[in-house]
């Protein structure tokens, strides 16, 4: 059986990486750091042109009418390329929240026990319950009683709701939207983690200490093939599960593509030294959206307990 990417999905993936590094490449990206944490909805139609959230829909809806291998490569150059926003949250509502498709309504997730990210610019809200799931059209007021909280990547502002929301409409698919969404925020933990490797090892190659590359370290060698594989066993798991769809498999990519994200960072970070602490690195951005994302539809303690529910 072969599970090469189609010339096809090379060509979505080469699409999606050239449009993210035109739109939100480095200079914009620490541009929008700079300016704040609020959404940038010019952006997001762009994104929706390009079919960024109607990509799963069926053509005969306006959709783009691809499945799950596919909008798992979106989600892994986003994760590389930090796009900000409830990316996954509006691409699993777009054919139940009116304009979400198109870009003109921003759908975010309420997840039980968990702030609510970029509530201020959100048109609706996905509440995910432990029978399901449903969509809150009218989020007023649950903006009202939310209280801002500290969050620790600077691109997510979350706030606190006090009052729980009602479900709103339930849909009919609701478990699967939870279990697709974590597979989702796995890709995107896996294009972090991608992308960090990467820039360690850069910074590797171009490093000198006492007149040699530091890459040619051995410590530093080890740590940057330690991140190599963490991530390529995170795109095998992650991918598998795209294709499957199976619920304890996506279980097992959340756990692998989490651990790589936040290790490598991580590792990242120690191969930059003292300037990857500081604030004009890139390092530490990924570090915080890692440590966040995973926290966010499946944490590891949901992930372990699927996984040792098929063990028994």
């Amino acid at each position: 059986m072969d599970f090469q990417l189609s010339d096809d999905q090379r060509a979505l993936r080469a699409g999606v990486r050239e449009l993210l590094a035109g739109r939100f490449g480095r200079d914009r990206m620490r541009a929008a750091l700079d300016a704040g944490a609020g959404l940038d909805r010019t952006l997001w139609r762009e994104l929706a042109r390009a079919g960024f959230f109607a990509l799963r829909l069926p053509e005969a809806e306006g959709g783009v009418g691809l499945g799950l291998p596919e909008s798992v490569l979106l989600f892994e150059e986003a994760g590389a390329a930090l796009l900000p926003g409830p990316l996954i949250a509006t691409q699993l509502a777009a054919g139940a929240v009116k304009g979400a498709a198109e870009g003109e309504a921003v759908v975010t997730v309420r997840e039980p026990g968990l702030p609510v990210a970029h509530l201020d610019g959100a048109d609706a809200l996905l509440v995910l319950g432990s029978e399901g799931a449903g969509v809150l059209r009218d989020v007023g007021r649950v903006r009202e009683s939310a209280v801002p909280v500290r969050s620790l990547d600077p691109f997510t502002p979350l706030r606190r709701v006090t009052n729980p929301p009602e479900t709103g409409e339930q849909l009919s698919d609701g478990g699967r939207l939870r279990v697709e969404g974590a597979l989702l925020a796995a890709a995107e933990q896996l294009g972090s983690a991608a992308r960090t490797t990467d820039m360690a090892v850069q910074h590797a190659g171009a490093r000198e200490q006492f007149g040699s590359p530091i890459g040619s370290f051995q410590a530093v060698k080890h740590l940057c093939a330690e991140m190599l594989v963490r991530a390529e066993l995170a795109r095998s798991a992650v991918y598998a599960a795209a294709v499957t769809a199976d619920p304890v498999e996506i279980a097992g990519a959340k756990l692998l593509a989490d651990e790589a994200a936040v290790r490598n960072a991580r590792d990242c970070l120690q191969v930059h030294g003292g300037m990857g602490f500081t604030w004009e690195s890139d390092v530490h951005l990924h570090l915080k959206r890692a440590w966040l994302r995973a926290g966010q539809w499946m944490t590891a303690e949901a992930a372990e307990e699927v996984l040792a529910a098929d063990l028994r």
